[in-house]
């Protein structure tokens, strides 16, 4: 009911964007969060919420230097930073359960004023070609003179949490903060909706032995925040300063930013009453150097709407042993998850892994018909709107808590990114990871025409359809027994396949497009763009995408049909729709004999079949289309055995892509079913696993290191377009932002690619060996390749022979003090050649599939 709900970031977000033209960095920009009244959602440093985001609670924290309060983690917008979107704090997302009812937080926070305007000057000057400006580079830890803020949360009940707040001086000198732990009710009255502008209360006051903020809210009922101590109570409301934004005349007398003002210029902006629907309690610590001060919090419901209130309960023994209790729970809890055997380093890095797919999980609202047409209290939105951004998903509707890719740089859901999460997340809590799966398929989420939608700030782009792959990843890590959630995802997925197939194969002849299919900056030229030249690109990507997709039906169908064999005739059409799929991609274009590779192919409107000679994942991904099927299913299935003999008598051209036959160890006979037969494998794996092209230290690139010194290419309609080797961060803004599938080593390829081998192994056994590293002269079964894959994969939050985890960036100012490098995050995307981490900094979503490598690679079985 409670969790850590409260986004990290709720401006410059679509839903927050009301302007002409849809900038939405520049409509809400960070200067405004302080003083202006979130419509959708809110923000805040360790914050919780409930599952409703009714009531919100966070901290803020005051060094005595900053010109402003700090509430929020601050960051560069995407149009700032010369690498895009970019957060400028260090926080770590260090435990959770899957319950939370135990849950960490850690954030270092500088004693020196915080560079805001710094940060975004040097920045602006800055090129692609050269690295973002980070918080550290300002020299604002120096003599390391910051903050160590930790924030632990225990659930004495589900809506009784006890939070134990730590600050520890690391610098040389006595120094004082401020702290204000803060509760407030997301403003819900202001937006002049029916029978929705009832206004709550908070009452902050003393109390014997601390402070007390005590709320009351006709749904959530009654509610107290107690700390230890001597605070000083404060509150205002949660509604805009209009005067300090715009001008106007009319504004709230204690608004949204009258308890920042009133500490940090000691201004008379809060209730002399100590009223309203933001609340504080003011401590003032000073802490010796070398020292750490805490404080005892407890926010506990003491009452439903209606009900009798019970006492408060304690801050003494009793929340002692709550703490105690959960943690020592929370230990437990990791101790059973990780097996036996696993590496402390290992097991570290699933626990943290899960505390960041924990805290990734966020409250998102967004009824897009109310966002188009505006408020009834509020200004219209202008008319273009109305048929720009998100215009064709009237429909929708989202009021839900879901997994987001990193929390504030992404705090809104992507299609793709959270089936990935799901599969992460099945580890721990797999009926949240089906809810997750099964919301973007609800009816309010999937469009009429059967597309799921794609992410914020265009929900009609298109991602990869890995829904089902994931669905079945799912249902297997659960147990492989929950049979109503696969057709609840199949009854859905068959609207969306079809959709698929109806609007991206223009020529109905099996080879798809898609456009960017999340893969920013992959090729010459923007694929979600119009094309240089008249024609159509079909997709290597996407015809392996589709080529998947109907392989992971065929196998939902094939279990739904162990139960009910009118799932059998959905079985034999996506066997043989991937027959159709996986043949055209071998046989019109895709593949090129001579290099051993798949490429895009742009069809001219000319008749000129113009291939681009680009050797990326897209070439790669065509790997991961591949499965078995045993005899034992076709014994148990007939009709699926008959119509297989009748296809492969009357279509014998389709031998090749589900022809293929081998006698297992147990003496089934085992049928491969791939996009890749086995002498194209050898081609494509002699590419893959080449140091010089895919292969790193870290993981496969997203694309050949061979175009460092060979760039590839090609003049289209009077214009070049090039590809050359990135490791690192793009310098070429074709997609914007900080993505870059253009030689970093990305995790949801790298584990698809992984388990594609694995598939193969399951077919080939030990028989096919393979050289690896290409030209090493050492040969190993696919298993093997898959492990070391694996490893490599992992290896980046291990220390090495050095103490240093790769992923992190080395710095001389923070150099190796285990302030900073004791816990992980987990990066976007990472450096092709040495596998520094990149892009976004908590993007705990897709990179938590590190987690599932690390317990397969550690389970008792192997």
């Amino acid at each position: 009911m409670w969790g850590p709900y409260l986004s990290e970031r709720a401006w410059g977000t679509v839903r927050e964007d009301y302007s002409e033209h849809g900038t939405a960095w520049e409509y809400f920009p960070h200067d405004h969060a302080r003083s202006r009244a979130f419509r959708w959602n809110e923000d805040g440093l360790a914050g919780i919420c409930d599952e409703r985001q009714t009531f919100c609670f966070s901290l803020g924290l005051w060094n005595g230097a900053d010109p402003i309060l700090k509430e929020r983690i601050f960051g560069l917008t995407g149009n700032e930073g010369n690498h895009g979107e970019d957060a400028k704090e260090y926080w770590w997302y260090t435990d959770s359960t899957p319950t939370h009812s135990w849950m960490s937080w850690r954030y270092h926070y500088p004693q020196r004023e915080f560079p805001y305007s710094e940060l975004v000057a040097v920045n602006r000057q800055l090129d692609r070609s050269e690295p973002e400006y980070e918080l550290a580079d300002t020299g604002v830890f120096a003599d390391d003179r910051y903050w160590v803020v930790t924030v632990d949360y225990a659930k004495a009940t589900p809506t009784d949490l006890c939070m134990l707040v730590s600050v520890t001086n690391r610098g040389p000198d006595p120094a004082t903060l401020h702290v204000l732990p803060t509760l407030w009710f997301r403003n819900t009255w202001s937006w002049g909706l029916p029978g929705r502008d009832d206004k709550p209360e908070i009452v902050a006051e003393h109390v014997a032995g601390g402070g007390e903020l005590r709320a009351q809210h006709r749904i959530l009922g009654r509610l107290v925040l107690q700390g230890d101590g001597a605070p000083e109570p404060l509150a205002c409301d949660n509604e805009t300063n209009a005067a300090r934004l715009w001008g106007y005349e009319e504004t709230p007398d204690y608004p949204k930013d009258g308890i920042a003002d009133h500490v940090v210029h000691g201004l008379p902006t809060v209730n002399p009453r100590r009223t309203g629907t933001k609340a504080a309690l003011h401590y003032v610590l000073t802490v010796p150097p070398g020292e750490t001060a805490q404080l005892r919090l407890r926010l506990t419901q003491l009452a439903a709407p209606g009900g009798k209130a019970r006492p408060a309960p304690s801050l003494g023994a009793e929340f002692d042993q709550v703490m105690a209790a959960r943690k020592a729970e929370a230990d437990q809890y990791f101790g059973w998850l990780v097996p036996p055997g696993t590496p402390p380093a290992q097991a570290q890095v699933v626990r943290e892994a899960v505390a960041g797919l924990m805290w990734g999980k966020q409250f998102y609202h967004y009824d897009v018909a109310r966002w188009l047409d505006g408020d009834p209290a509020s200004p219209a939105p202008p008319e273009g709107r109305r048929f720009g951004r998100n215009s064709a998903w009237r429909h929708m509707t989202s009021f839900d808590v879901i997994s987001m890719p990193d929390p504030w740089e992404y705090p809104w859901y992507a299609a793709w990114d959270l089936a990935f999460h799901c599969v992460a997340l099945a580890r721990v809590d797999p009926h949240f990871a089906k809810e997750q799966i099964l919301l973007l398929l609800r009816d309010w989420y999937l469009h009429p025409n059967g597309q799921i939608p794609a992410y914020e700030w265009a929900f009609g782009d298109v991602n990869p359809p890995v829904h089902a792959w994931a669905a079945l990843r799912v249902f297997e890590i659960d147990g492989g027994r929950d049979y109503a959630f696969l057709a609840r995802v199949m009854h859905k997925l068959l609207l969306n396949f079809t959709w698929w197939v109806n609007r991206k194969d223009t020529g109905g002849n099996n080879l798809f497009e898609g456009g960017f299919l999340g893969l920013d900056n992959v090729g010459p030229f923007d694929r979600s763009a119009s094309l240089p030249v008249p024609g159509v690109l079909e997709q290597s990507d996407g015809t392996a995408w589709m080529a998947m997709y109907a392989l992971n039906l065929l196998e939902i169908s094939l279990v739904l049909a162990t139960h009910d064999r009118v799932w059998t005739d959905i079985a034999t059409k996506f066997l043989e729709h991937f027959a159709y799929i996986a043949n055209a991609a071998s046989h019109q274009g895709l593949w090129d004999d001579e290099d051993g590779f798949f490429y895009d192919l742009l069809r001219r409107t000319d008749g000129r079949e113009v291939p681009l000679k680009v050797r990326s994942v897209v070439g790669l991904l065509p790997l991961c289309a591949t499965t078995t099927l045993s005899s034992v299913t076709l014994v148990r299935l007939p009709e699926i055995a008959a119509r297989l003999r009748w296809f492969l008598t009357n279509r014998p051209e389709f031998t090749e892509v589900v022809g293929a036959r081998r006698i297992s160890d147990g003496g089934q006979q085992q049928r491969l079913l791939a996009v890749v037969g086995p002498e194209q494998l050898r081609r494509l794996l002699s590419r893959m696993l080449d140091t010089e092209e895919f292969l790193s230290d870290y993981g496969l690139r997203t694309l050949s290191r061979a175009h460092l010194e060979k760039p590839y290419t090609i003049r289209l309609g009077g214009h070049d377009y090039t590809v050359g080797y990135e490791p690192a961060e793009s310098t070429n803004g074709l997609f914007g932002g900080n993505s870059n599938w253009r030689g970093p080593i990305w995790f949801p390829t790298n584990y698809l690619l992984i388990e594609g081998i694995r598939h193969y192994a399951r077919f080939f056994h030990d028989d096919l060996l393979v050289e690896y590293p290409t030209r090493s002269g050492q040969k190993l079964t696919l298993d093997q390749i898959a492990d070391d894959l694996s490893d490599r994969l992992i290896a980046l939050w291990l220390p090495d022979k050095d103490g240093n985890r790769p992923y992190l960036p080395k710095h001389p100012m923070l150099g190796d003090h285990p302030d900073w490098t004791a816990h992980l995050t987990f990066p976007e995307f990472f450096h092709g050649d040495n596998g520094t981490g990149l892009g976004a900094t908590h993007q705990t979503g897709w990179t938590a599939l590190v987690l599932d490598l690390i317990l397969t690679r550690n389970r008792p079985s192997r």
